[in-house]
Order: C-alpha cells, then structure tokens, then sequence
C-alpha cells in the first residue's frame, strides 16, 4: 500500500490571477485511494482555490496535476467530472426549480426521462448513503441538509474515484453531521474511493481524516499522517499563532434596568413557527439553539418582516414596525443571514457597494446621490475595522474566500444605525481565527448597547457570547437558559427532545 501510486498528485501546483494576487504557492498533494485526505487552512490561506482547480473551474499557472499516474490538463467541471473527479461544493449547486432526482442525474443529458431505470439508480444510490429522499420532491422544498445529501449522491451517481467535499458539514446539525461521517467512511473503507474532505472543524478533521494537508499564505506548512497530530496543532498551523480558547461572557445576569430594544408579541407562522414572545434588552446576547428544522432561522426571518404569513408584533424601542424588510431595516433591523451569497451579498458588486447599500444615505451628496469617493472609502474602512482579507475595496464579493465574504455581510450593517442584529449562522464555514474575531464582535456590539439575537449549531459558540439561550424545536421556545448556567451537552438533550430539567421546559413556554 506505501508504494502504490496515488490516485491524485499536485506537484508545485501555482496560481497567480491577472489582478497579480498569487494564490498558489508551489503546493504539493498527494491523495490516495480509500482514504480520507483533510485539507485545511484559514480563509483566504488558498483552498477555495484549490479545489476549484481540482475541479476544473479554474486552469493552474504552474506546476501540474498527475491522475492515476499521468499527467493530464483539463479546463472545464464536465472534463473533470468524466475524468473521475466530483465536487461538492460548500455553496450547493443545485437547482431549485427541479426535483431531487433530476438534480442528481443533472449530467446525464434526457438520462433522467427514462424513468425506470434511473429510479432504480436513484433508490441504489439511496441504499448506498444510507439516506432516503422522495425522489419527485423539489430542491426548494429541502432544508440545506437534505440538499447537502443531494450534492452527495449527484457526486456519487457519477461513478468519480475521487470526491472533493468542501465544507460538506458547515451548515448541518449533529445528527445530520453524522450522516455524511458514515457517507465519508463507508465511501473510502468500503468502496476504496478516495476522498478530500475540506472542513474547519478540528474535531471531525481528526475522527475522519487519515492524513492532513493545511495551506498558509497559498503553501503547504503541514502534510502528515493524523495520528501524529492534535487539534491544539492543527489550529496553531492554520492560523501561525497560538489559538487562546474565548472564554464565557462573565456571569452576570440580564441587566434589568437596561431599556427593551427589540419586542416580540405573538409572533408565529403558520407552517413553521408557533406563537413565541420576547424582550430583548441593551447589551443583551440572546442565543438561540437548535437542530435544523426547529425554526430557528424561521423567527430571525419572521422578525426581519422576510415572512409574509407571520403574524403577531414586532416592536423596536417602543414603536411597531411594519410587515417588511424594509420597514424592519428603517425601524434599526439588520439581518445576516445563513446563506450569504445568496441573501446576504450581491455577488456582482464590489465589497465597497455591498458595504454601503443598507446605508446609502450616509455616503450620498445631498442624501439621495451616492459619491463612489465616499462609498470606496466606507468598504476601505469595512476591511481595516473587520481585518478583511482584500487588496482593495473594488474586489468583488466573488473572489473573496468564504471567512472574508462573511465579514462583509455583518460590515455592511456596522455602518447603520442598527440597533438589533440578527445573526444567522455567523460563524458557518469559516475558520478557527475568523470565527474568533466574529464572536469578539459579537461581544463588542452588546457592550456598546446594541441587542443581538444569535443563530448557531455550535452551542459551543452560544455559550461564549450568549447571556441567555432559548431552546427551539418544532417551532416552539420549549426552554430557556442564562449562558452561564447551562452547558453543550444540556443544549443537546433539550434541541434534540430529551428534558434535562423538565420544571425548566415547563416555565419557558411560549413567553421568553
């Protein structure tokens, strides 16, 4: 097994882009066949690249790519795709308007039609993962988990040796989390593929991989057997410093002289959301908790005015805002939210426009012609305050790694008179230092007075920045915690329907 070839060598592997920013720095890797290769780095370190060269979407400047023993060039995703390399995205490439099985024979061009035999390999594929999806449903109607499943099986219908997973887990919960980790060993143990599993969890990177590959700068600082690695040492080399752990917010409870920023009174929807109450005060940091499809996200849209079947009250200082997101954003609303590209960001536009497009006013002669003068100068500002890795403020949002694009979309709101944050998976497939430097400004914002309500699946993160937790599951509040005095694995019982203090479920109720 030592002296077999790999299935995939990159040998000085460089990219320069004709803005002059080198990206590749002469990387070297080598992935095998049944195994589990983790390639890591922070954003912006050259992984994005990486495996958009892998995957055919970008030519290499230098060096080259050895297949099976040959050295070969291909220039499009369908060249790589026949050649035996599939990738799956972090930004899930389906289609929305089509159903399950369409999307995941997308490449079969009129395959799908016959419908005998094709459903057939759809329910194979099914066995195969472990996984069973209505094969008519439409991709708009799965959560990002179910379509996460989807971008899996189209990868694996296509019958590649080698699967590149980039962030495959970054917005899934726990159980479905699980998931992928039988996919992913099943696939390399069982089938002998191989697999490169891209991802910025340092615990799953160490349970799965069998070797690791970590990009700084665009070159490769670490290539070793996991066995001989530790997550203290995968963070030190992703980052170049010594990663200190972020504490709790101090314990103190909820300062109630502290006026109501944000009022919820009745808020529900009628598919996924029961009737929720809620006072969120100045300098507070409510966390909410839970797994995919509790309704989490759901309440942040409701709130935002992005609901039009909410119903109930929203109040901001006082004063009832009306059923918009327009309204909610004059009332002093602002939303990051889970998908940034697609919700968050305008991918055609530059960091400075998509930083000042909340606030226009701000940077406009008269208060109604925007000055570019002035709009260059806010995104120059949005990179220097949120360390945002860019040469410029003229990039556009597309080229930036995912850790970076995420600082934009919180950036743009920091220039507004924003008095509540909404924050929807802010920490999602980026890296250990970025998703240090988006909690600390978490905390920044509660100590200057604004009120922030928090979406995460790493309850780990809640209880750094969070005050106070609510547990949702089904659409419903079913319990409520001070940050300080609950932990990881009482949120986990309670988000996944077991009671660790049922006296505690009760009070919670529908009124946080």
């Amino acid at each position: 097994m030592e002296n077999e070839i790999p299935l995939l060598q990159l040998q000085g592997v460089t990219k320069t882009f004709p803005n002059g920013l080198t990206a590749l720095r002469g990387v070297n890797l080598n992935v095998s066949r049944g195994t589990v290769h983790g390639l890591l780095g922070a954003n912006g370190a050259g992984k994005s690249t990486l495996i958009k060269i892998l995957s055919g979407s970008f030519p290499a400047t230098g060096g080259r790519i050895v297949w099976k023993g040959t050295p070969v060039e291909y220039s499009s995703p369908k060249a790589a795709n026949d050649m035996g390399i599939a990738t799956i995205h972090q930004h899930i490439p389906l289609v929305p308007t089509l159903s399950v099985l369409e999307n995941v024979f997308l490449g079969e061009e009129s395959r799908w039609r016959r419908s005998t035999v094709i459903r057939k390999r759809f329910s194979d594929l099914c066995g195969r993962v472990g996984y069973w999806l209505h094969p008519d449903g439409l991709v708009s109607d799965l959560s990002i988990g179910q379509r996460q499943m989807v971008a899996i099986m189209q990868a694996l219908g296509t019958g590649a040796d080698l699967i590149v997973m980039d962030e495959p887990t970054a917005s899934l919960a726990a159980s479905e989390r699980e998931v992928v980790y039988q996919i992913v060993r099943h696939l390399s143990r069982v089938e002998d593929k191989a697999i490169l599993f891209v991802s910025h969890f340092l615990d799953e990177v160490m349970a799965l991989t069998d070797r690791v590959t970590i990009l700084r700068d665009g070159q490769a600082v670490v290539d070793a057997q996991t066995s001989d690695l530790d997550e203290s040492r995968l963070a030190e080399a992703i980052v170049g410093r010594q990663i200190v752990a972020l504490e709790r917010v101090p314990t103190k409870p909820v300062d109630l002289s502290a006026p109501v920023v944000l009022e919820l009174k009745g808020v529900a929807s009628p598919e996924n959301l029961a009737t929720i109450s809620l006072k969120v005060r100045a300098g507070e940091v409510v966390g909410i908790a839970g797994l995919l499809g509790s309704g989490r996200s759901e309440l942040l849209h409701a709130i935002f005015g992005a609901d039009p079947d909410a119903t109930g009250e929203v109040l901001v200082e006082g004063r009832s805002i009306g059923k918009s997101t327009a309204a909610a954003v004059r009332a002093g609303l602002g939303l990051v939210p889970e998908d940034r590209m697609e919700q968050g960001l305008v991918p055609g536009f530059e960091i400075w426009r998509n930083t000042t497009l909340p606030a226009l006013s701000g940077v406009s002669r008269g208060r109604w012609l925007p000055d570019p003068a002035r709009e260059r100068k806010r995104g120059a500002e949005a990179i220097r305050r949120l360390s945002i890795k860019a040469s410029s403020p003229d990039i556009l949002v597309t080229e930036l790694s995912g850790g970076n694009a995420q600082k934009v979309t919180i950036a743009k709101w920091l220039f507004s008179d924003v008095k509540v944050f909404l924050l929807d998976e802010p920490t999602a497939g980026i890296d250990i230092g970025a998703k240090t430097d988006v909690l600390l400004l978490v905390r920044e914002l509660a100590a200057a007075g604004k009120a922030v309500i928090m979406v995460s699946s790493e309850f780990e993160e809640l209880l750094a920045v969070s005050t106070r937790i609510l547990i949702m599951r089904d659409g419903r509040c079913i319990a409520k915690r001070a940050g300080h005095e609950t932990s990881e694995h009482e949120l986990m019982l309670l988000a996944g329907g077991k009671s660790a203090n049922p006296a505690s479920e009760q009070r919670a109720g529908a009124q946080s």
